[in-house]
């Protein structure tokens, strides 16, 4: 199953902060992540954005988006709906904490990739 090893930390606590647009988890190890819905919506697990088996794709203009729902799929995962009505995608515990951990660098390659691209986050 997606997400689910022996080593795969385990969310105890999903928060949304929709004034703020973050996404707050906790997991079973200690760790905890406070995560930006664009960051999240730039990063998702989709075909859409991880290019259809080829490169990932840059995604702008999302600086403004938020998450309006969080559906549980099973035991192993989310799926997160965002306000510019992208909901395919599941977050498996593994993918969150990986993004979780991996923040800063993921952040500023994607900051990088766009400025390469000439794109924005503002829509």
């Amino acid at each position: 199953m997606a997400g689910l090893s022996a080593h795969t930390p385990i969310p105890t606590a999903l928060t949304l902060h929709s004034a703020s647009r973050m996404l707050e988890v906790h997991f079973d190890d200690g760790a905890q992540f406070t995560l930006p819905c664009e960051y999240l919506r730039v990063f998702s697990p989709s075909a859409e954005v991880r290019g259809h088996g080829g490169p990932m794709q840059t995604v702008p203009g999302k600086r403004l988006v938020n998450i309006i729902a969080i559906e549980p799929v099973g035991h192993y995962a989310v799926k997160l709906v965002f306000s510019d009505g992208h909901d395919s995608g599941l977050y498996g515990w593994d993918t969150l904490y990986e993004l979780g951990r991996e923040q800063t660098t993921l952040w500023q390659d994607y900051l990088d990739r766009l400025a390469a691209a000439g794109l924005t986050r503002d829509a």
